[in-house]
């Protein structure tokens, strides 16, 4: 409770004008306003390393051997069996009771019906071997620079719990974004743009923005949602008629801030909140020449794939073209999110060969181009690029053409910064729908991720609802396998 110590809350004897009492209740004013900030855990905490090395002020603990990281997003779960991890059991089984074959357990849908076999073939690729499906004839080509992961398990069955527990580390609403982690234990490079971008293919994900919020940390470590076109966000462009106009609103709020330090003293939070307008204003330079993609050559745009014919191969590749700017930019963290490409994301309840084909058709070349791209101007060493979906889905089919949900067994690739290139961890079992060696979880991906940035997961913890929070919650171990 503020105590009656301000001079607008003093018993006045004299009456006074309007104008007076609204001049001595400045500061009581200002003191309510600022004990609502308060009252938030996050702008309550003490940010004295901000400035240096983010606001958990830790910085890096061990060798950092990513210095970025590029989330490629999958929507709605892709097939491993259908990717990346090939099962000829369902090749010689095509159309049996998976009942009679091994125990089944409760789907999402719970309309299961016969084994179903990949309708597209595998290839082995590069000097690793690496077999990969045909739906991914440009990503094959980069496959030597690839981690995959077989094993990866999920705790839900469901989008929403699941995208929170991909991106959060937990399963519900309110926990902050892998994202907002990353930047809070390492701050940003970049002074002109967020630390944290999302690049909005068109498709937000079933759980909403919070996938890339920042919970319980400063709501400066949120996701900042950029299209890949046009301006890329809103009101980027001053709405005053003039720089000098706009340089005197921000001298105002200096101004303001300096009162409030003199008659409080000083307060980081405040100060926090000061600098989010200094990147606000830094961004109407910084934005415009980082969207500026026609100044990229021409046979980089044609590489990603923005002359395509198909417009959601074109969506994406404005978005990997942008990811790969912003990096070079210092962003720390930037995540993709699917295009839309007429139905449903990588979610194939029924019609799973046009939807896979449609999906990967959107995806494909702009990421080979990406891993490409990042590698021939000497990027991907110190940029770790995540390929990953919320889960993965059922080698038996859903009705007849379609495969629900599998959190038991899927797979995940990296590449770059730090990750072993070339290489297979983990496997599911002969049918593709459980882990069998190697098993790993979300947690493990964070922590791993997290290593390859230089940061224990176990020491980079926040101090909220009295106990240290962090990423990886109380679980997780890193996959010292595929660290190069």
């Amino acid at each position: 409770m503020i105590k009656n110590n301000f001079p607008c809350q003093r018993y006045q004897s004299q009456p006074t004008s309007r104008r007076e009492m609204l001049a001595t209740c400045a500061g009581g004013f200002g003191a309510v306003a600022f004990a609502g900030l308060m009252s938030d855990p996050a702008f309550a905490s003490d940010v004295d390393g901000l400035a240096d090395h983010g606001f958990a002020g830790h910085g890096p603990h061990h060798k950092v051997r990513a210095k970025n990281v590029i989330f490629l997003y999958m929507d709605g779960g892709p097939s491993q069996v259908d990717t990346f991890d090939p099962k000829p059991t369902l090749d010689k089984l095509n159309g049996k009771d998976p009942g009679k074959l091994f125990d089944v357990e409760p789907t999402q849908f719970n309309n299961n019906g016969s084994l179903l076999a990949s309708p597209w073939k595998f290839k082995q690729h590069g000097e690793s071997g690496i077999p990969v499906s045909e739906l991914f004839p440009h990503v094959a080509e980069c496959v030597d620079e690839l981690a995959v992961v077989r094993s990866m398990t999920s705790q839900f069955p469901e989008h929403t719990f699941a995208n929170y527990f991909l991106h959060t580390g937990s399963g519900l609403q309110g926990r902050p974004s892998m994202g907002a982690w990353v930047n809070y234990g390492l701050g940003s490079e970049c002074q002109n743009l967020p630390g944290f971008v999302v690049l909005n293919g068109g498709l937000i994900p079933p759980g909403g923005l919070d996938c890339f919020g920042s919970g319980f940390l400063p709501a400066s470590y949120q996701g900042s949602v950029f299209k890949p076109s046009g301006t890329g966000v809103a009101n980027v462009s001053r709405r005053e008629q003039t720089a000098e106009q706009q340089e005197e609103k921000l001298k105002l709020i200096n101004q303001l801030d300096a009162i409030g330090k003199k008659q409080f003293g000083k307060h980081d939070s405040l100060e926090s909140a000061i600098r989010n307008y200094e990147l606000a204003h830094s961004m109407q330079m910084a934005v415009p020449e980082v969207m500026s993609l026609a100044d990229e050559p021409a046979h980089i745009q044609k590489m990603y794939g923005m002359d395509s014919a198909y417009g959601p191969t074109k969506t994406y590749a404005a978005q990997c073209l942008l990811a790969r700017r912003m990096l070079e930019q210092g962003v720390r963290f930037i995540e993709l999110t699917c295009p839309k490409v007429g139905g449903d994301r990588w979610d194939q309840h029924n019609n799973l060969k046009d939807g896979h084909e449609n999906n990967a058709r959107a995806v494909d070349q702009p990421i080979g181009a990406l891993l490409k791209d990042l590698r021939q101007r000497g990027l991907l060493d110190e940029t770790l690029v995540v390929w990953a979906g919320e889960f993965g889905r059922t080698p038996f089919a859903q009705g007849k053409n379609g495969r629900d949900h599998n959190p038991f067994g899927f797979t995940v690739w990296l590449a770059g910064g730090g990750v072993k290139p070339g290489m297979i961890y983990g496997a599911t079992d002969e049918f593709g729908y459980k882990a069998l060696e190697n098993r790993a979880e979300i947690h493990d991906l964070h922590a791993t991720m997290l290593y390859l940035m230089g940061v224990d997961h176990e020491r980079s913890t926040f101090r909220f609802s009295g106990r240290d929070m962090r990423l990886t919650d109380v679980h997780g171990h890193v996959i010292h396998d595929i660290v190069g």
